[in-house]
């Protein structure tokens, strides 16, 4: 067990990947902070946003085994794949998402408010425009570049 959880925490590609998504992540504290002069941690955490670090993470990963294993190989084919279904998906499926969620939002304020306050307002920032998924893409391409 000890093996398999060294192998893991030494894997190029995953640690290129993860390096790629802390960045994305802490630049988020950082242009909120640019833009509000307000500092939210919470944006550490958070989904959606500049840049994409669901983004940053797939290309930092496809990067990084192109750039291990060849970029004519099965594991990059499959990486890629992996890659282009979460850009497509934090571009398309969950910013249509979160564009729903504020549109219900804007209908229960209007018709229901002042007498019925909803427990929780539903999350309306879950996906990213495509200059935020370009960047992201960008910068998990560019570090992994450096780091391998």
């Amino acid at each position: 067990m000890k093996q398999v959880v060294y192998e893991i925490i030494t894997n190029k590609a995953l640690q290129v990947g993860v390096m790629s998504w802390f960045v994305a992540q802490f630049l988020k504290i950082i242009i909120t902070f640019v833009m509000t002069q307000k500092i939210d941690f919470k944006k550490f955490i958070s989904s959606g946003g500049m840049p994409s670090s669901h983004s940053a993470f797939a290309c930092g990963l496809s990067t990084a085994v192109g750039l291990i294993d060849g970029f004519n190989s099965t594991n990059f084919a499959i990486s890629l794949t992996f890659t282009l279904i979460v850009m497509y998906d934090a571009a398309g499926v969950r910013r249509e998402a979160g564009k729903q969620a504020q549109t219900l939002n804007e209908l229960i304020e209007m018709y229901f408010s002042p007498h019925y306050k909803p427990q929780h307002k539903l999350k309306e920032l879950i996906g990213h425009k495509p200059t935020e998924v370009f960047v992201g893409a960008l910068l998990g391409i560019v570090l992994a570049t450096l780091l391998v």
